[in-house]
C-alpha cells in the first residue's frame, strides 16, 4: 500500500542548535515517512567568497538542525531506526571553507602551537544534479575538477539522556554531528532512545565529503531529505549503528581517535557475534581480517570512526533487528 508523506518546512527562527532541551515541532508515528527541509552548517549565510564564516555567522548559532520530531511510542530502552530514502540538494551550489583554529592540519584550542592560524577562505561548488557532479574550482589557479555528487546528512540524532542538551556540533552516543559519508540515501541508522519520544533532529547536509573531513567542512548544502522511522521496542543501542544493503557498521565517537576506533570495533564484534552465532574471538578474528574502518571526522569535539563488515561474510546471520532495513526500504519504494 502506498504511504503518505508528512512534510515539514521550518521557518528561519525554528532551527535547533542542540539535541535535547527543545520542544517538538511535530509528532510522528512508527512507520511514518517524513520529508523535511534542512539548512547547511552556516545557516545559509555563507554564499560566496566574501562571506567569511567568522564575519557572517555568530557563535554558537552554527550547525542548525530541523526538529526535534517526537516519535510516538518511543521510550528509553528502545531503538529508533531511521531509513534515509532520499537526500536532494536544495540549491545548485554548496560551499566549503577554512577558518582559524579549526581543522585537522592547524593548531586548535586542544592542540595549541606557536604558529599563525590558517587563512580564512571560502570555496563555492557548483552542483549539477542531472550530471551528478560537484565542481571544485581552485581559488588561486584555474584548476577545476568534477567530483561525484554524493549527498549525505552530517548531523542526525536524538535527545541524550539525563536531562542533557548537547550542541549539534558534538557527536556521541545519541548521534549528533557524525559527519560520515555513509549517511547517504539507502542507509538505515539505528539510535538508542534516551527520552520519551526520542526527539529526532537532523541537518548539516553535504553534497559530498572526503573521509575524515580534513579541513572540518564538507561541501555544505541545504537539502530536502526524506526518511522513514520505525521504533524497535525493548532493544537498546549503546552506540549508533548503520545498515546498508551490503554492510553493517558500528560508530564510535571519542577523543583520541584510538578510543573511537575501539568503541566502534568493540560494538561491531559484539554485533557480528550475536547475528552470526559466532564465539567472541572468532567474531573478533573475522572483523580483524575482513573489516573496514571508514573515518567520519577528525575535527569535531569528538572524533568519529566506523567499523564495517560485509553482510555476505555472515551467510548464516539473522537479519539485523528482524529485517527492519529491508522492510523500510520496501515501504519507501511504495511512496507516491
Amino acid at each position: 500500500m502506498a504511504m503518505e508523506k508528512i512534510t515539514y518546512r521550518p521557518a528561519r527562527d525554528e532551527w535547533a542548535y542542540t539535541f535535547g532541551g527543545r520542544m517538538p515541532v511535530a509528532h510522528l508515528r512508527s512507520g511514518d515517512v517524513l520529508e523535511v527541509a534542512t539548512e547547511d552548517c552556516f545557516g545559509g549565510l555563507v554564499r560566496g567568497p566574501a562571506d567569511l564564516p567568522s564575519q557572517v555567522c555568530r557563535m554558537p548559532y552554527l550547525n542548525p538542525v530541523s526538529g526535534p520530531f517526537f516519535i510516538e511510542d518511543a521510550e528509553p530502552g528502545d531503538t529508533l531506526a531511521i531509513h534515509l530514502i532520499s537526500i536532494v540538494p536544495a540549491r545548485d551550489w554548496g560551499v566549503s571553507s577554512t577558518f582559524p583554529h579549526f581543522g585537522a592540519l592547524t593548531s586548535t584550542s586542544h592542540t595549541a602551537a606557536l604558529q599563525p592560524p590558517l587563512e580564512e577562505r571560502v570555496w563555492v561548488y557548483g552542483i549539477d544534479r542531472q550530471a551528478g557532479t560537484v565542481r571544485f574550482q581552485a581559488t588561486e589557479s584555474d584548476h577545476t575538477v568534477d567530483l561525484p555528487l554524493d549527498p549525505m546528512i552530517g548531523t542526525i540524532g536524538v535527545a541524550p539522556g539525563g536531562f542533557e542538551a548537547r550542541s549539534t556540533i558534538v557527536p556521541d552516543t545519541h548521534g549528533g554531528n557524525l559527519d560520515t559519508p555513509e549517511l547517504r540515501a539507502g542507509t538505515t541508522l539505528y539510535l538508542g532512545v534516551n527520552v520519551h519520544g526520542a526527539m529526532l533532529a537532523l541537518g548539516d547536509g553535504h553534497a559530498r565529503q572526503g573521509e575524515g573531513e580534513a579541513c572540518g567542512v564538507g561541501v555544505e548544502i541545504a537539502t530536502t531529505t526524506t526518511l522513514a522511522v520505525e521504533v524497535i521496542k525493548g532493544v537498546p543501542a549503546m552506540w549508533p549503528r548503520l545498515e546498508t544493503d551490503t554492510s553493517i557498521m558500528s560508530i564510535g565517537c571519542a577523543r583520541p581517535l584510538e578510543d573511537a576506533y575501539r568503541i566502534a570495533h568493540h560494538d561491531l564484534v559484539g554485533w557480528v557475534e550475536s547475528l552470526a552465532g559466532l564465539e567472541t574471538l572468532d567474531a573478533y578474528q573475522l572483523v580483524s581480517q575482513a573489516g573496514r574502518s571508514p573515518i567520519g571526522n577528525v575535527c569535531d569535539p569528538n572524533y568519529t570512526i566506523l567499523a564495517a563488515i560485509g553482510k555476505a561474510l555472515l551467510p548464516s546471520a539473522d537479519p539485523a533487528y528482524a529485517g527492519v532495513h529491508s522492510r523500510l526500504r520496501q515501504s519507501a519504494a511504495g511512496l507516491r
